[in-house]
């Protein structure tokens, strides 16, 4: 994952409630200049429900934005499912927050993720197919979440993740992971290689036991 020296001043520029059907959350808007020397602002959304200061430490999804899961239904990716399993537990304990990041493929942009899929639709798998389109197996940074929780005074928290290296780059930046919990979605036919790659070649704590005790039924 990338890591970045220059940070930009972190602008608190909204705050709106926002009905949903898990309830109310509060979405609060946050900006930041780049660091690359350009005029490009990196965005994210906290998705807030109750209060975040009081123990124990508030559950967490950091979430990177993927359009194709989340809007067009894609079955390629889990990326869908974490977000509405971490949105039902916040709802259901009634506190907690989502940072939501724009960074779309791991951090390569829409149309490059698409390109990414080409390639595996040819064989390669997820990481293969970034390597070949010119880019880092991740390119995702994760300071401006780390930011934002300063800023909201959040500085121990339990992630909602699978994911190692996401776990480590937080507690790089400062914030304390009392628990990483689970949020493993039921693999399908077409998520299966990339929830495989995910577990096998980046260290995703994943099980993927649910599909291969269906398979072999079937197999049966």
């Amino acid at each position: 994952m990338k890591q970045v020296s220059h940070l930009g001043t972190l602008r608190r520029v909204v705050s709106t409630r926002m009905p949903t059907k898990r309830g109310a959350f509060e979405v609060i808007g946050f900006e930041r200049d780049a660091s690359n020397g350009g005029r490009r602002v990196d965005t994210a959304l906290a998705i807030v429900r109750g209060d975040l200061i009081e123990s124990p430490p508030p559950l967490l999804r950091v979430h990177s934005q993927c359009f194709t899961g989340e809007v067009l239904g894609s079955l390629r990716c889990d990326c869908g499912d974490q977000f509405e399993m971490a949105m039902r537990a916040i709802a259901a304990e009634g506190r907690g927050l989502v940072i939501y990041e724009y960074q779309e493929g791991r951090g390569i942009g829409l149309t490059a993720k698409l390109k990414a899929y080409e390639l595996q639709d040819a064989g390669l798998d997820t990481i293969e197919a970034n390597h070949a389109l010119g880019f880092e197996t991740d390119c995702r940074d994760f300071s401006l979440p780390a930011a934002i929780l300063r800023h909201l005074g959040v500085f121990r928290v339990r992630l909602l993740s699978n994911n190692p290296h996401k776990c480590r780059a937080l507690l790089d930046a400062g914030i304390e992971i009392l628990s990483l919990v689970p949020c493993e979605a039921v693999p399908t036919t077409h998520s299966i290689a990339y929830l495989r790659t995910k577990k096998e070649r980046l260290g995703h704590m994943l099980s993927l036991q649910r599909h291969e005790s269906t398979t072999s039924a079937i197999q049966s």
